[in-house]
C-alpha cells in the first residue's frame, strides 16, 4: 500500500507521494510540456466547430442543425477543458503564451475567466472530497433518482440551467444594484470585457463569411443547452458516489471512453480524472500514458475506474423511485436565489 499523506484529514485531502506511483523516469517523461500538442488541441477544438458550422452552411436542415449543436457544444466543453489545462499552466510551456493561450482562444469565447477558475479550482485540489472542497455541492447529492435526473437533464437541454448561469454571471459582473450606472459599467467592462470582445469578434468573423446567423444558432445556443447537459455529466462522473472520499485512488474516478463518448461527452483526455488528481501537474496529453502504467502496476485494482458513461449514470441515478425530492441547489444562480452566497471566483470564473 502507497504512503498516503494525511494532513488535516477532515480539512485537507489526503495525498499519495508521486514517487510512490511512478518511477523517477516514468515522472520526468510525463512532465515534459510540449510546445505544440497545447497549440494542437486548441486547434482541433476550433477546426471542430468550424466543420460543424460549414456543415450546417452548406446542408442545412433538422438533422445537420441538430448534430451541429451538439458537436458544438461538446467542443465548447472541450474549450473549457483546455482552459482547466492552462489554470493549471500545463497548455504551454511558456507560462505567458500559457495564459494567453487559456484566455483568449478558449476562456474568453465561453464566458470563463482562467485566473479566478484557477484560484477556485485549485481549492478543489487541495480538499478534494472534503467539507472545504467547493464543488462537493456536485458530488454529495449523488446518487438521486432517475426521476431526478430526467428534472435536470430538462433543464439542462431547454437551455434553463444555461440562462441561468449566464444571467447570474451578468448580474455579479455589474455589482451591487444600488452603484450608479457608470461604475456598474465599469464594473461590467473590467470582469466581463475580455469575454465580449472575443465575442464580439467571433461574431464579426461569422458575419465576414456570411453565416451570421451561426452565431446566435451554433454559437450561443449550444452553450446554453448542450454544453450544460455534457458539463453535468462529467461533474456526476469524476466524482459522484465514488467509494472512498478518504482514499486518494478512490474518491475520484476515471471513466474509459469509447470514441463517441469521446466525440460527445469526453474530449481531451477529461475521462482520466483520477490520474489528473494525483499528477495535477501533468498536461492532459500525457494522462493516458499514466493511466496504463498505473493498471499495470500494484494499485490497479484499488483505483476507481469505471468502464462507460452509462455505468457511471447507472450508479448515480440508484436512489429508489419512492426517495425522490428536490435536489440540493447547485448551480450558482439558483444558489442566489436561495441566498446561498457563490464563492467569489467560482461566480467570475464562469462556472
Amino acid at each position: 500500500m502507497p504512503n498516503v499523506v494525511r494532513l488535516h484529514q477532515q480539512r485537507t485531502a489526503p495525498r499519495i507521494p508521486a514517487r510512490d506511483l511512478l518511477t523517477s523516469a516514468q515522472l520526468a517523461e510525463v512532465r515534459q510540456r510540449s510546445t505544440w500538442r497545447g497549440l494542437a488541441m486548441v486547434a482541433h477544438a476550433w477546426a471542430t466547430i468550424l466543420l460543424a458550422i460549414t456543415m450546417v452552411a452548406l446542408w442545412p436542415n433538422p438533422l445537420t442543425f441538430i448534430v451541429a449543436v451538439v458537436i458544438v457544444g461538446s467542443r465548447q466543453l472541450g474549450l473549457a477543458i483546455l482552459m482547466h489545462d492552462g489554470a493549471h499552466g500545463a497548455l504551454h510551456h511558456d507560462e505567458a503564451v500559457n495564459l494567453r493561450l487559456s484566455q483568449w482562444l478558449c476562456a474568453y469565447p465561453v464566458f470563463a475567466e482562467t485566473r479566478a477558475y484557477r484560484r477556485y479550482h485549485l481549492k478543489h485540489h487541495a480538499h478534494t472530497q472534503t467539507e472545504l472542497d467547493p464543488d462537493l455541492i456536485l458530488s454529495r447529492p449523488f446518487p438521486i433518482t432517475q426521476a431526478s435526473y430526467r428534472r435536470k437533464f430538462w433543464r439542462d437541454i431547454s437551455g434553463q440551467t444555461g440562462f441561468e448561469q449566464r444571467k447570474a454571471q451578468l448580474l455579479n459582473a455589474l455589482g451591487p444594484a444600488q452603484a450608479s450606472w457608470l461604475r456598474r459599467a465599469q464594473n461590467f467592462w473590467h470582469r466581463l470585457g475580455p469575454q465580449v470582445t472575443a465575442n464580439a469578434l467571433l461574431f464579426s468573423g461569422l458575419a465576414l463569411a456570411g453565416v451570421w446567423w451561426a452565431y446566435p444558432l451554433l454559437w450561443v445556443l449550444p452553450l446554453l443547452t448542450w454544453m450544460m447537459v455534457v458539463t453535468r455529466v462529467r461533474n456526476i462522473a469524476e466524482h459522484a458516489v465514488v467509494p472512498d472520499n478518504l482514499d486518494p485512488l478512490r474518491n475520484t474516478r476515471t471513466t474509459t471512453a469509447n470514441r463517441l463518448e469521446r466525440l460527445l461527452l469526453a474530449p481531451y483526455y477529461v475521462n482520466y480524472h483520477l490520474e489528473h488528481h494525483l499528477f495535477f501537474y501533468v498536461p492532459a496529453y500525457n494522462l493516458p500514458k499514466i493511466h496504463r502504467w498505473l493498471m499495470q502496476g500494484q494499485h490497479a485494482q484499488r483505483m476507481e475506474v469505471e468502464h462507460g458513461y452509462g455505468r457511471v449514470l447507472a450508479k448515480a441515478t440508484s436512489r429508489r423511485p419512492a426517495d425522490d425530492a428536490p435536489g440540493e441547489v447547485v448551480n450558482a444562480a439558483r444558489r442566489a436565489k436561495a441566498g446561498k452566497e457563490p464563492d467569489a471566483d467560482r461566480a467570475r470564473s464562469g462556472f
